[in-house]
């Protein structure tokens, strides 16, 4: 079943509007007809299963069959703090953790990182990476779409994360899984939670030093080093499992 999301505004007397690129999407790319069935999202995280009933050339028009009650979201808002990786390679760290659930992500300028972005190339590459995580978040059902930031410097996202409740650092030179555990299994329902991944060159050493000055929990992900397209999938999939298996 298709996907596709709206703003609130767009939700009345229990029908739904559609305006946009969705529509040519509908009409004809998916070529779908009325009577087809399709799951309607909001940007409150609301969450409709729906019928088609009108395909217009500007507009499509959905009945609300039924809100469903159980969403797609962890119970946690998981904020992805990423080293500015060469190439491609954030396109597809963007699209794996939004299918994993993370909440939002930013993108992080570090010492060790070979991409230097100009404010216009960051306009360019972030309205990019927002389709980007726009079509992820159809696919995996998502709730809701989630945020790709403006970059940041590395000073400016450690600013930004006092405001999470936990801040996690993978560092391989941190000790072995069992304190992973330990970290995890102390995390509560509704928390904030910040993860920061290094580029490719990993974390200067006096950006770890200030990471443990602000706080924040250095963890480890195993006994192999991994790339840093893999370290923030491999955190959050540990945390999703986690999230995803609690009895709150």
């Amino acid at each position: 079943m298709y996907q596709f999301f709206v703003e609130d505004w767009q939700i009345a007397d229990s029908a739904v509007t559609i305006e946009g690129s969705d529509v040519n999407h509908i009409r004809n790319v998916l070529r779908m007809k009325a009577g087809e069935k399709v799951r309607i999202s909001t940007s409150s995280g609301k969450n409709y299963f729906c019928r088609l009933s009108e395909i217009g050339e500007a507009m499509v028009q959905a009945d609300i069959l039924e809100e469903l009650s159980e969403g797609t979201e962890l119970p946690n808002k998981i904020y992805l703090f990423q080293g500015l990786p060469k190439g491609d390679k954030m396109e597809l760290i963007i699209q794996k953790a939004v299918e994993l659930g993370a909440y939002e992500m930013i993108p992080v300028s570090m010492k060790n990182c070979v991409v230097k972005l100009d404010a216009k190339k960051a306009e360019n590459k972030v309205r990019r990476w927002q389709e980007i995580a726009k079509s992820a978040a159809k696919q995996s059902k998502r709730s809701l779409i989630p945020e790709i930031c403006t970059p940041l410097t590395y000073r400016q996202a450690v600013e930004a994360a006092k405001e999470l409740d936990v801040v996690f650092i993978p560092y391989e030179n941190e000790r072995g899984m069992a304190a992973t555990r330990e970290a995890v299994e102390q995390l509560k329902a509704g928390q904030s939670i910040g993860i920061f991944i290094g580029p490719e060159g990993g974390f200067a050493p006096e950006e770890i030093e200030l990471a443990k000055k602000e706080g924040m929990q250095l963890i480890s992900l195993g006994k192999r080093i991994l790339r840093t397209e893999t370290a923030g999938l491999a955190a959050l999939a540990v945390l999703a499992y986690h999230l995803e298996t609690l009895d709150f």
